[in-house]
């Protein structure tokens, strides 16, 4: 089982989200990263190498970002924003990975 941790910043995404949308996002972050976070999924899948995470799970309309370190086992969620399009909001923003 892998450990997940939230970065300052992914907090604050999360905190602009309405509670309903938090615990949805919260959900699928421990149901699809806490056995085998770095298995591409139908909802997951690896990043072209960038300087913000190395995966993305896709939540509904949202986009978590995270980091897998196997040996460890543990995922650092490092972004949350919402898809818009081919857009990236993160705290209504637009985000390019």
């Amino acid at each position: 089982m892998f450990q997940i941790t939230y970065t300052h910043a992914a907090r604050e995404d999360i905190s602009t989200f309405k509670k309903q949308e938090q615990t949805m996002v919260a959900d699928r972050v421990e149901e699809q990263l806490i056995h085998q976070p770095n298995v591409e999924t139908r909802n997951r899948k690896k990043l072209r190498p960038n300087q913000t995470a190395q995966w993305e799970l896709r939540a509904e309309t949202y986009r978590v970002l995270c980091d897998v370190d196997e040996i460890e086992q543990k995922v650092e969620v490092k972004l949350v924003g919402r898809k818009v399009g081919a857009t990236l909001l993160v705290r209504g923003q637009e985000y390019r990975i």
